[in-house]
């Protein structure tokens, strides 16, 4: 790893070509749409706005970091240059030997240049954007991360959580965790106590932090340790004066205060993954910002969600597909040959797994369990289980199984009562909370599997005699030729 933090990051990615500088987008609307257009393509570029009106030169913001394989993979430590389906593979043997690194407590850092507090404070001096245009306000929190604390655990665990914030005041920050959330359980043990809960919230940082901060990091593994674990070497963190909590040495932007169980405000609405307004809004809980730091021409991380295909789906899919794949097959699951979860679904509604058959019930056991494992239960609605012969990553593929050899009748299983949230556009206001899942097994039938009709294409064998006699003469030459999800 050659970066700590955003700024060095996005030399990485000026590098690697991938890299737009806008000048004079406004943040209403303008950064929002240009960073939709952006994120609407597979492998789209990364784009720093600068000089954006009514802000000083030099406040920027950065957006799609993650948002193609290859700078997903600069986060990761992988090769770049490749496709996700190739790098899904790599991740999954690296992932294997990440142990988490400690955090390392520094006394001073870039983020400290500017430290305001009291009547000092003012969250409207940054660019912050509105990203959409039926947002019920300006969101400073969307590549950002709260860092919250367990008051019940007894295990001195400090939690990294991804949560939408959205500027209420020059002090005031309004912020929404969807019930079930590890930074939402622990809010709600402070607030049970009739305690305020200490936050801190960083708006700029290294992006590996953020995609740390936004996967499923087992309960009890804090956050800044298993990014750490992924750099190999401890993240630089500063003790809050104010809340004891850490933030990073090299943020760009940081804020410590505390959320009153008796203080609220109204918050969004907030386009979301889903590609919806699906929350709506309501009261919920304000951060009284006691503390502000922020470095000289602060950078703010945006990663606003969307309809997909966005950042998050690029990043978040490989993320969470390993994650599922390996909690499978912790669960006892064999010959699990592949693991999606789709672009379409915002890489939690539909998840496709492939299985090599090797008994009856198979393919069920692999579709319930990919629907509710740690890595799959929050707000999953298909889970398609394919024979070895579907290449999961193409949705063209999984379809084509779903539609031939799966039969309603026989071949779906309904699960009732599942882990779901404000967020699922389907579920009324009535009964927010829960959803339904469907577990498709898409597999040719066990019991006569072997007289189920033969695909018609090419053998691999034969696919591989004709594309090299042939293949650049209808494919063009092989370093031009697209890849799947490239």
């Amino acid at each position: 790893m050659t970066f700590t933090d955003v700024r060095a990051f996005i030399d990485r990615v000026e590098d690697l070509g991938e890299l737009k500088t806008v000048r004079g987008a406004h943040w209403d609307l303008e950064i929002g749409g240009i960073t939709e257009l952006a994120q609407h393509q597979i492998n789209g570029p990364a784009v720093l706005f600068d000089d954006i009106p009514d802000y000083p030169s030099g406040y920027r913001v950065f957006v799609n970091s993650m948002g193609s394989a290859s700078r997903t993979a600069l986060v990761l430590g992988l090769p770049t240059g490749l496709s996700m389906r190739e790098l899904l593979p790599l991740w999954r043997e690296r992932s294997r030997d990440v142990s988490p690194i400690p955090m390392n407590y520094v006394k001073d850092g870039p983020v400290m240049e500017n430290v305001l507090e009291g009547d000092t404070i003012d969250m409207y001096k940054f660019p912050t954007p509105k990203w959409h245009e039926l947002d019920g306000g300006r969101y400073i929190g969307t590549g950002s991360f709260d860092v919250t604390f367990d008051p019940a655990g007894g295990n001195n665990w400090i939690n990294l959580g991804c949560y939408r914030v959205m500027v209420v005041g020059k002090d005031r920050l309004g912020f929404y965790i969807s019930p079930g959330k590890h930074g939402r359980i622990m809010r709600d043990s402070y607030f049970a106590r009739g305690e305020p809960m200490p936050v801190v919230m960083s708006f700029g940082h290294d992006p590996t932090l953020f995609m740390a901060a936004s996967v499923e990091v087992p309960p009890g593994v804090c956050e800044y340790d298993y990014a750490g674990g992924i750099k190999g070497q401890p993240v630089d963190v500063i003790k809050g004066p104010i809340t004891g909590l850490p933030f990073p040495a090299d943020a760009e932007i940081v804020v410590e205060g505390y959320a009153y169980p008796s203080d609220t405000t109204e918050e969004g609405p907030f386009g979301e993954w889903t590609g919806y307004y699906a929350s709506d809004h309501r009261a919920e809980p304000v951060l009284q910002v006691k503390a502000l730091y922020h470095r000289n021409n602060p950078v703010i991380l945006g990663s606003p969600p969307g309809k997909p295909p966005t950042e998050l789906t690029s990043y978040r899919g490989l993320m969470r597909s390993a994650l599922v794949w390996e909690q499978i097959e912790k669960a006892g699951v064999p010959d699990v040959t592949g693991v999606w979860c789709h672009e379409a679904g915002g890489a939690r509604l539909l998840v496709a797994v492939s299985i090599r058959q090797r008994y009856g019930g198979h393919a069920r056991q692999a579709g319930h369990v990919a629907a509710m494992c740690h890595a799959g239960a929050y707000l999953g609605r298909y889970v398609v289980v394919v024979d070895d012969d579907i290449e999961v990553t193409d949705l063209n593929d999984v379809v084509w199984a779903m539609c031939t050899r799966a039969e309603p009748e026989e071949s779906f299983d309904l699960i009732k009562r599942a882990w779901s949230g404000p967020l699922d556009p389907r579920i009324p206001k009535a009964r927010k909370g829960l959803n339904s899942r469907f577990v498709i097994d898409a597999t040719r039938p066990f019991e006569w599997r072997s007289e189920f009709p033969p695909v018609a294409e090419m053998s691999p064998e034969m696919r591989k005699r004709i594309t090299e006699k042939w293949g650049e003469l209808i494919l063009g030459p092989q370093s031009q030729r697209p890849r799947v999800l490239a």
